[in-house]
């Protein structure tokens, strides 16, 4: 990677950049907040006006903690996060969104960049109803990517005798390359990997195949047939009964990747819908849903926990939960009951990811066995989790929220970063300035320069000591350029344009004095811009 990741505060991962020659460390949290701010920005463009709410997608594996990491990427971006979706679910939202007639078995199968699910889905007369989902957070098109990589970067060794992995710089034009490659075996059998001075001033070049590509990842491309076994066996659904299959994810345009699924489903893929953008479009409807939109009318979402919950119980086996149930004391005259609430899908809660606990005290004295505590799960529509314990004999009730704390942003570490993303924001508004307004002056400059020297243009339409005047003031705008460029403001750029359209005014205003432009007596302007001339 052409960044390193190192462990922060807590001793949770960090991003180590290089940010104007110092070194400064991002949370995950900020950097998913720049590209949620990013789409914020291109969305207000675009409608014109403030975006306040967000309803944001995630891939469906992601645990609690990563979900709320999620919304608080969204705090930090400046977005009320109304509602969080699982990508397959959304996806599938897309793609039945029109279909009323009938049930659909919907499988979606959503491959991307970084993460892979799938979700298995009955839909029926606008009633969505998630039945299992599965997935791995860890594996998707960069992991094809870095065999790719690793393949090029043994093939230069092997050539040149050179080791090109520990240079960052080299790393990250193969990482290019390879991107590029991937996308373009998608539609062609075979393409060439050609680079310019790759490593210690050495050209590299190779020609990879599809099927080389295919060799390289077929591994993991099957990987993803378990999960799809795994959502069937949840749901009890046998493959033959699933109607639709919906591919999802930049990854599934990857041809090996469709057969597979195709294989094993003995089926091909359902069409018309785009697999980089169903699972926006799909995040969109709910979004209209959440809002009231009289289309979105009549559809119904029933989404499903991607992990497995349970309790931990004597021995610490971790015993997976229905809506309620009713558990006991393991001692005669227990005082009180300690419930300790997981996620995951292994046997032992050691295993397993904690979310919570808590103590119902205050039990009557009674032989083991025979006090009834009843325990409730409760999970809102955001995936926020209520856990309740209740002794049915003294009527006695505690209960937790589990909202995940630990390793989570504390609420000064969110204002503080939403201060930092407030302020380079604004940094990165005034460097969009300057950048624009040195095109604005460079290019009036030269654009001017080259009509002076048109002698069938302006250059032809003005004497000789017009033109000299021209030609000094272009030369000394080139020259301030050239000087002071690299450290100039936006007013400072605007000011020499400006001084540069004082002198060029006047010539070139006098050549239409009098003259019918069609847009009606006088151009109160008089200056000519010719960037936008040219």
């Amino acid at each position: 990677m052409p960044f390193k990741v190192t462990a922060g505060p807590g001793n949770a991962p960090v991003v180590e950049v290089d940010v104007g020659g110092q070194t400064r460390q991002f949370t995950p949290e900020e950097i998913s907040a720049m590209v949620l701010g990013k789409m914020k920005d291109v969305a207000e463009s675009y409608l014109g006006q403030k975006v306040k709410h967000a309803v944001v997608t995630v891939p469906a594996y992601f645990n609690d903690k990563q979900r709320q990491a999620t919304k608080d990427a969204g705090t930090i971006a400046g977005l009320n996060v109304i509602r969080v979706v699982n990508e397959p679910t959304a996806a599938a939202l897309a793609y039945g969104i029109d279909k009323v007639e009938g049930e659909h078995q919907v499988l979606v199968y959503d491959l991307g960049g970084g993460t892979f699910d799938v979700s298995l889905l009955t839909l029926e007369e606008g009633t969505f109803q998630v039945l299992a989902t599965a997935g791995n957070t860890r594996l998707g098109g960069e992991d094809f990517d870095n065999r790719v990589i690793s393949y090029l970067a043994r093939s230069f060794k092997n050539k040149h005798q050179l080791d090109l992995t520990k240079d960052p710089k080299a790393m990250g034009k193969l990482k290019r390359e390879a991107e590029k490659a991937k996308r373009t075996l998608s539609s062609q059998l075979s393409t060439r990997i050609e680079i310019e001075n790759l490593f210690n001033g050495v050209d590299f070049s190779e020609t990879l195949t599809r099927a080389k590509f295919e060799q390289l990842n077929m591994e993991l491309f099957k990987k993803t047939l378990g999960p799809v076994e795994q959502v069937l066996r949840d749901a009890k659904v046998d493959k033959a009964d699933v109607t639709d299959i919906v591919l999802v994810g930049g990854s599934t345009r990857i041809p090996k990747v469709q057969s597979l699924v195709e294989e094993f489903f003995g089926k091909k893929a359902s069409g018309g819908v785009n697999p980089d953008e169903a699972v926006a479009f799909g995040a969109a409807i709910q979004a209209g849903i959440l809002a009231g939109v009289k289309a979105t009318d009549g559809i119904l979402l029933m989404d499903v926990n991607p992990l497995t919950l349970g309790i931990e119980t004597s021995g610490g086996v971790m015993l997976p939960m229905r809506r309620s149930q009713v558990f006991s004391t393991t001692a005669d005259n227990q005082p009180s009951v300690l419930i300790k609430v997981y996620e995951g899908e292994r046997s032992m809660t050691k295993d397993n990811n904690l979310l919570g606990k808590f103590e119902l005290t205050g039990l009557p004295p009674a032989p083991r066995g025979v006090p009834q505590i009843e325990v409730s799960f409760s999970l809102s529509a955001d995936g926020i989790l209520e856990v309740s314990a209740q002794d049915k004999g003294t009527g006695r009730k505690e209960s937790i929220t589990i909202t995940n704390d630990d390793g989570r942003l504390t609420k000064d570490e969110i204002a503080r970063m939403i201060a930092e993303a407030e302020k380079f924001a604004d940094q990165d508004k005034e460097a969009r300035e300057r950048i624009e307004a040195r095109n604005s002056f460079e290019n009036y400059a030269f654009s001017l320069k080259s009509q002076v020297d048109d002698d069938s243009g302006l250059g032809g339409k003005i004497d000789e000591d017009e033109r000299e005047t021209l030609r000094d003031a272009v030369r000394d705008a080139t020259e301030w350029l050239n000087e002071y460029g690299a450290t100039a403001t936006a007013d400072d750029f605007a000011e020499q344009r400006e001084k540069l359209s004082d002198v060029a005014h006047p010539i070139t205003s006098k050549l239409y004095d009098g003259a019918d432009t069609g847009a009606g007596d006088n151009d109160e302007s008089g200056d000519f811009d010719f960037h936008d001339e040219l």
